[in-house]
């Protein structure tokens, strides 16, 4: 998904608009995250961007994107640009720790 959002709406009040963006983007990712996984895939993972635009767009953090966009309608934006980009994701394997204290020692 890479989309720039607009913040103005000539029947829908600000709020509800920023309500209805962010329902969009729950159920967009909702969606990525139904699509079957590649074989050797755990999870899946995201890539996201926010940012006034496309070029002034930064990195940001899946559980970050609602609080980006609360802080976009706090800043009186005319618009934003969200770019949200699906990837397969592979947890790391923890070695198999042993435990520190031995039964046997007193």
């Amino acid at each position: 998904m890479k989309k720039t959002f607009k913040m103005s709406h000539p029947k829908i009040k600000l709020p509800r608009l920023v309500e209805a963006y962010k329902y969009e983007v729950k159920k967009y990712l909702k969606r990525e995250r139904g699509k079957q996984l590649p074989p050797d895939a755990d999870y899946w993972d995201f890539d996201c961007r926010f940012g006034a635009d496309a070029t002034s767009s930064e990195s940001i953090h899946v559980t970050a994107i609602n609080k980006a966009i609360s802080s976009a309608e706090e800043q009186q934006l005319e618009s934003f640009y969200l770019e949200i980009l699906a990837k397969p994701g592979y947890r790391n394997k923890s070695p198999d720790s042993e435990p520190d204290l031995d039964p046997e020692d007193p």
